[in-house]
């Protein structure tokens, strides 16, 4: 039964190099897309406001697949050149996720206390200064759950790329293995489930490894918990109080 396990195992990892990359390619294009968006739906210019928010109705109202397609071939009839596969998924992952990790950075600025804009007003920041130093590292702490199921999300999208040849892990699976063994067909789809299990798992660690850090940064006491775990309401550091009323 499992006699060619090695044999699908690695022939499904000649393919992970190419998901690796589509999907670290395709979360570096959908975060800066995500900030620049994000920030750009909260702008005081109404013209600034309607362009990120036709961008984001565009790439999460129309489908993945279509956009995928209308990429890799329509693009290329209209400029003239010819786009690598690899070259038009991580685009479409990076502008496709991107649309959603704009309404979550959106989501995230608006959550910050008012206190915390008028606070920064006293002390007489300018409005970049009140957005990189008070109002983006709270932001940021609140952003790091929903950016890591986005990331997540993303990493599974990546599978679409085999219907534009990309030789990723999904591609390897269908295409090279299942005509040969479709015996065996459940054994090589588990092995490919695994294989996403421990790139999704990685990118948690990575995530909550920042989510730690990010509330390092605005005085979060880290409480003492396995990165599985669920994520609890931050602990502030408090004073100890002492009998007797006030603090030590």
């Amino acid at each position: 039964m499992f006699d060619n396990l090695s044999l699908f195992v690695s022939t499904i990892a000649d393919g992970l190099l190419l998901t690796v990359e589509a999907t670290l390619g395709g979360i570096v294009i959908a975060t800066v897309l995500s900030f620049v968006f994000g920030l750009a739906m909260l702008s005081r210019s109404r013209t600034v406001r309607v362009v990120a928010r036709i961008y984001v109705e565009i790439w999460r109202g129309t489908s993945e697949v279509v956009q995928l397609l209308w990429i890799y071939f329509v693009l290329p009839v209209l400029i003239g050149y010819r786009i690598v596969p690899l070259v038009a998924g991580i685009v479409v992952l990076g502008l496709n996720f991107g649309a959603y990790g704009a309404e979550i950075v959106r989501g995230a600025v608006r959550s910050v206390p008012k206190a915390q804009y008028e606070g920064a007003v006293a002390l007489n920041f300018t409005s970049a200064q009140r957005m990189r130093r008070v109002i983006l590292p709270q932001a940021l702490v609140e952003m790091v759950p929903p950016l890591n199921n986005l990331f997540i999300q993303l990493l599974k999208g990546s599978a679409l790329l085999t219907i534009i040849s990309v030789h990723e892990m999904t591609y390897q699976a269908r295409e090279v293995l299942i005509d040969r063994h479709i015996d065996q067909a459940w054994l090589i789809w588990t092995v490919v489930l695994l294989f996403y299990l421990v790139l999704a798992i990685l990118i948690t660690i990575g995530m909550r490894l920042l989510e730690r850090w990010a509330g390092r940064l605005v005085g979060r006491k880290p409480d003492e918990r396995s990165i599985f775990s669920r994520r609890r309401k931050p602990v502030l550091d408090m004073p100890e109080a002492v009998p007797g009323g006030g603090p030590r």
